[in-house]
C-alpha cells in the first residue's frame, strides 16, 4: 500500500521467452497481499495492498515459453512509471546473445529504473537487467547454470552465484534472485519490503513457501555439459577420466596416458575444458558423492574412500566449499527427496 492508501502499481514484464508459471506466480502472489489472509482465516476479503499487471513491448497476447497463452494487461506505452517491475526467467539458453532481441524492454527498464522504480529480476531474467547496464558495478545473482554466461557477456557486473538473492545498486533498488523457485523468496522479500514483515509471512503461510536459506549450491550440478573439444588428446583423457576419477593419482595417470610433458598437458586440458585437471577430478568425484549420499546409507568415511578420497575430513571440508553444506546436512535434504519420489513410482498405463 502506498502513501497515498492505493495499492502499489506492479509491473511484472513479459516476453514470448518468459516463463509463464513465474510470471503468474507473481501475480498471484501479490495480488494476494492483504485480500487472502481474512478470506481464508473467516474473514471477508481485504483492501489488496499491491496491485499487479502483466506489461509487455505491446497489449497483443502470445504464445509463452512453454505454449501457455499469455494476454498483457497493458503496453509499454500505457505503464510509464510503475512503483516496481519484477521480470520473470527467459527460457534463453547460457550464452545465448541478447543484444538487439529485447530492445523495446530494455529502453522501458532504463526509463522506469531512471522515474525511480525498483526492479527485481528472477532467474536468467537478469539478463535483462544486465543487458539494460543497469547492473554494471552491481552485484547481483542468477541461475547457477547462467553464471557463467553473465560473467562472460557481462564483465561489469559481479556474479554471486551461490546466493539465492542479492540487493544492489543506488537504494538498492535492483533485485536479483537464483534459479528455480527462489522467485519466491524474491516476492517475500518484496512484499516485506512495501507491505511490512507480517504480511510477508501470511504469505508464506498461505502459499507454503519456504526460504532457500542454504543458497543455490546445494541444487547446482557442479559440472557442466562437456564442451566440444577439439583437442584429440584431451577429449580421450576426459574419457578415461570418466571412468577412473576414483583412482589414486588420477591427473598424474592422466599425464602419463597422453605422452605430454606435464605442463604442456595441463594448459591444454584447462584450455580445452575450462578447469584444470585437478579441479576436473573434484568435479566428477563430488557428482558421484551426491548421487552416493541421496541413494544410500553408507558413513560420509565410506562415500569419500569410494570416490576416491582417503582423508574424509579433507572430503568434508571439500565438499562444503563447493556445495555449500557438509555431507551430512546434503544427506538429511536431499536424501528424503529422492525417496519421495521413489516412492511415488511411475503411472501404470493402460489401453
Amino acid at each position: 500500500m502506498t502513501d497515498t492508501g492505493l495499492p502499489l502499481d506492479i509491473a511484472i514484464l513479459v516476453v514470448p521467452e518468459s516463463t509463464a508459471s513465474t510470471a503468474f506466480g507473481m501475480y498471484d502472489i501479490f495480488a494476494s497481499v492483504g485480500r487472502d489472509w481474512s478470506v481464508v482465516t473467516g474473514g471477508p476479503p481485504g483492501p489488496g495492498y499491491m496491485a499487479p499487471r502483466l506489461v509487455a513491448p505491446s497489449a497483443e497476447g502470445f504464445r509463452a515459453a512453454n505454449g501457455a497463452f499469455i494476454r498483457p494487461d497493458t503496453g509499454f506505452s500505457d505503464c510509464p512509471s510503475p512503483a516496481l517491475v519484477c521480470i520473470p526467467d527467459l527460457f534463453v539458453a547460457p550464452g545465448a546473445p541478447l543484444g538487439g532481441r529485447y530492445d523495446a524492454a530494455v529502453d522501458w527498464l532504463r526509463a522506469v529504473h531512471a522515474r525511480g522504480a525498483i526492479i527485481a529480476a528472477a532467474c536468467s531474467g537478469g539478463l535483462l537487467l544486465a543487458e539494460a547496464g543497469l547492473l554494471d558495478g552491481c552485484t547481483a545473482t542468477t541461475h547457477w547454470a547462467y553464471c557463467e554466461a553473465m560473467r562472460a557477456a557481462y564483465p561489469e557486473v559481479t556474479v554471486e552465484g551461490a546466493r539465492v538473492l542479492v540487493a544492489s545498486g543506488e537504494g538498492q533498488r535492483l533485485l536479483t534472485a537464483g534459479g528455480g523457485t527462489s522467485w519466491q523468496d524474491m516476492a517475500l522479500y518484496l512484499v516485506a519490503r512495501f507491505c511490512g514483515a507480517e504480511e510477508a509471512m501470511r504469505m508464506a503461510r498461505l502459499y507454503l513457501l519456504d526460504w532457500h536459506s542454504a543458497g543455490q549450491l546445494p541444487f547446482a550440478a557442479l559440472s557442466v555439459a562437456p564442451r566440444q573439444v577439439a583437442d584429440a588428446g584431451i577429449a580421450a583423457a576426459q574419457v578415461w577420466l570418466a571412468d577412473h576419477y576414483a583412482q589414486a593419482g588420477a591427473v598424474s595417470a592422466m599425464v602419463a596416458r597422453s605422452g605430454l610433458a606435464e605442463r604442456s598437458f595441463k594448459r591444454r586440458f584447462h584450455r580445452a575444458t575450462g578447469l584444470a585437471p585437478i579441479d576436473y577430478v573434484h568435479t566428477l568425484r563430488l557428482e558421484e558423492a551426491k548421487q552416493l549420499l541421496e541413494t544410500g546409507d553408507d558413513p560420509v568415511e565410506e562415500v569419500a574412500a569410494a570416490i576416491g578420497y582417503e582423508d574424509a575430513s579433507f572430503f568434508r571440508r571439500l565438499f562444503r566449499r563447493k556445495v555449500g553444506l557438509s555431507p551430512s546436512e546434503y544427506r538429511r535434504r536431499f536424501r528424503g527427496i529422492r525417496l519421495a519420489i521413489g516412492a511415488a513410482g511411475p503411472v501404470s498405463q493402460h489401453p
